[in-house]
């Protein structure tokens, strides 16, 4: 029932993400554990994602949207590794949201709307690199109405997933 739902999710991603109306639908790359591995082809070539919901999400709300973490490889834009967390809520403007993998939190991403992106480049990197060894994501936040929510993600099937987007978009 819960890989349909992330089927279901991610499988319109490719859209979501693609700039224009000539985007192939996605494919399914393999599912490795709690992670799916997905590509398209819009205009300016392939795009590879990795996509999971968590196992468990907490917080004193009765109206959720879809809560979700990407990471997405557009070799054509030699942009590879940018998280993306989708709360299910609008974040609120002056909060922060927090990434704990292990005994670490990362701290630097910023908000707009209902996601959360890493500030830059490194620091991306720096929560993909804690992934592939992590076993467990928690993500905290807060939603425009002042509910502090908990996220938990299992990180099983990270790696193989991070593996077959970076293959099939021949990232180095």
């Amino acid at each position: 029932m819960a890989m349909k739902k992330i089927y279901a999710t991610f499988g319109l991603l490719g859209f979501l993400f693609s700039t224009t109306a000539q985007a192939a639908a996605p494919q399914v790359l393999g599912e490795y554990g709690d992670w799916i591995a997905y590509y398209y082809q819009d205009r300016g070539g392939v795009v590879c994602y990795m996509a999971s919901t968590p196992k468990k999400d907490e917080g004193k709300y009765t109206k959720r949207g879809d809560i979700y973490t990407v990471i997405t490889h557009r070799p054509a834009e030699k942009s590879y590794d940018v998280v993306n967390i989708n709360a299910g809520y609008t974040y609120k403007p002056t909060s922060k949201v927090v990434v704990k993998i292990g005994n670490k939190n990362y701290t630097r991403l910023f908000i707009d709307g209902d996601k959360a992106w890493a500030i830059d480049e490194a620091a991306d990197k720096e929560l993909v690199t804690a992934m592939k060894r992590g076993d467990r994501m928690i993500i905290t936040g807060t939603s425009s109405k002042g509910t502090n929510t908990k996220d938990t993600y299992s990180l099983k099937g990270f790696s193989q997933a991070y593996l077959a987007i970076s293959k099939k978009c021949k990232k180095k």
